[in-house]
């Protein structure tokens, strides 16, 4: 029996609970590393100065920016790769893991290249106020170098979590964000580089980890393969990529465009309410490693068996990652809940700060509790192709409700506004995922029978 046979009954086969589990903690893993890398430049950053700790919160909408690219790519290849490898098709598999690495890599350089002429205006537009520019554009500039790497890792990591290699994966995730939470105070501090040492500690470790991630191709270890003779310039194969990746880049890119907004109207409030509210935005993203972790866990399964036909193992990992989810964020999310303060209080020990983001922050932990609705159904709609349905819920989340409560809320309710609209927005999107996940999971279980 050959490597792709044994996979084909690992993922067709193994009781789900098990798989979805072993899938779904390397990812988990993955994510809260890098996430944690995040609040560490951001906790570094912030012993500069609160002006220089809103700037990383400014930087933050080019790393979503820079994400939306790549998991577009990477998740619009990746869902379709672990359903032609449920029909044992790898010939396919390797032509879109061809096809979305290499264009994700040009999609990065151009990044790079643009943001690079076009710095300081860009850092005025992703809502930098004068004071906070000059540490804004020292540690965006470290960043867009990084672009080619952030974008194309995104690809590579997501292809092997499709492939049920999320092991793999992690390995050269948290490889770069374990040696970016080392190498920042070493260069922020002990070479007196300030906050354009935080930005040049990212761009090494983003290269680091784009090289152990690609290696993994090379050596092939993956049944998928990266070639320049596997790309297909036909609009067919590059418009389906785009197609069913358009969740993932709307909901990434709206969530950049968000915290554009966010940014924006909390300038109002002064450079104290957008470090807040930047610390809130990266414990936050700690919280949904979590979510999207399990979720990424359980979508090759749902890819593999949606592609072999076996709808009632896609119907009872829908299900399980449901309970699952909801148990484990509602647990996380409690003791947040309790301790947001504290956790605020570690980014600068300034009590505006802390008073400003405890608060969004609690209200956020609230809104966790009915966050896997929206995750499950999202993802399970992108893995199966039905990429209309889970571009609608994308967009409903992350731009279509938030961005205007982020417009509406403060003419109301001054600062709390932009405390509670994001929380909000993930309560009234989770009741419309609702009906969409159990229709059509009734559906697979008639398509069952």
């Amino acid at each position: 029996m050959d490597k792709a046979d044994m996979k084909y009954i690992k993922m067709t086969e193994t009781p789900i609970p098990r798989l979805v589990i072993t899938l779904g903690i390397p990812t988990t893993i993955s994510m809260l590393i890098t996430n944690i890398y995040n609040m560490a430049d951001s906790y570094f950053v912030s012993q500069i100065s609160e002006s220089a700790g809103g700037a990383t919160s400014v930087v933050f909408g080019i790393m979503t920016i820079l994400q939306a690219f790549g998991f577009m790519f990477g998740h619009g290849a990746g869902s379709q790769i672990s359903r032609f490898l449920g029909k044992q098709d790898s010939q396919n598999a390797s032509k879109y893991a061809s096809t979305s690495f290499f264009y994700s890599l040009l999609c990065g350089i151009l990044i790079l290249a643009g943001g690079l002429i076009f710095l300081e205006p860009l850092m005025m537009l992703l809502g930098s106020t004068d004071t906070i520019l000059p540490y804004a554009k020292d540690y965006g500039m470290w960043i867009l170098i990084a672009a080619p790497a952030m974008c194309a890792s995104c690809v590579l990591n997501n292809i092997l979590r499709y492939e049920g290699m999320a092991t793999l994966a992690m390995i050269g995730l948290t490889t770069g964000g374990i040696l970016n939470m080392i190498l920042d105070p070493v260069f922020i501090f002990e070479l007196n580089m300030g906050i354009g040492g935080a930005g040049f500690a990212t761009a090494v470790s983003q290269y680091i980890s784009f090289g152990i991630l690609l290696y993994m191709f090379l050596a092939k270890r993956t049944q998928s393969k990266l070639s320049l003779k596997f790309i297909d310039k036909k609009l067919g194969t590059i418009g389906s990529i785009i197609k069913e990746g358009l969740p993932s880049f709307a909901r990434q890119g709206l969530n950049s465009v968000s915290t554009v907004v966010l940014n924006t109207q909390a300038k109002a409030f002064g450079d104290i309410a957008i470090a807040a509210m930047g610390y809130v935005s990266k414990t936050a993203g700690l919280i949904f490693s979590v979510g999207l972790g399990i979720g990424q866990g359980f979508q090759p399964v749902v890819g593999f068996n949606y592609g072999a036909k076996k709808y009632e193992r896609v119907r009872k990992s829908a299900i399980f990652t449901f309970l699952f989810s909801m148990v484990f964020l509602g647990v996380i999310s409690v003791a947040c809940y309790i301790f947001a303060n504290d956790i605020i209080y570690l980014f600068g020990e300034n009590d505006e700060v802390t008073k400003i983001g405890g608060v969004a922050l609690k209200m956020f932990c609230i809104s966790m509790l009915f966050f896997p609705v929206s995750v499950v159904a999202t993802m399970l709609f992108q893995s199966i192709g039905k990429s209309v349905s889970a571009l609608i819920l994308s967009c409903l989340q992350n731009g279509l409700l938030l961005i205007p409560m982020y417009y509406i809320l403060p003419i109301y309710m001054n600062i709390t506004g932009i405390q509670v609209a994001r929380p909000l927005a993930y309560i009234l999107s989770a009741f419309a995922a609702a009906p969409m996940l159990i229709v059509f999971l009734h559906k697979l279980k008639k398509q069952q029978t």
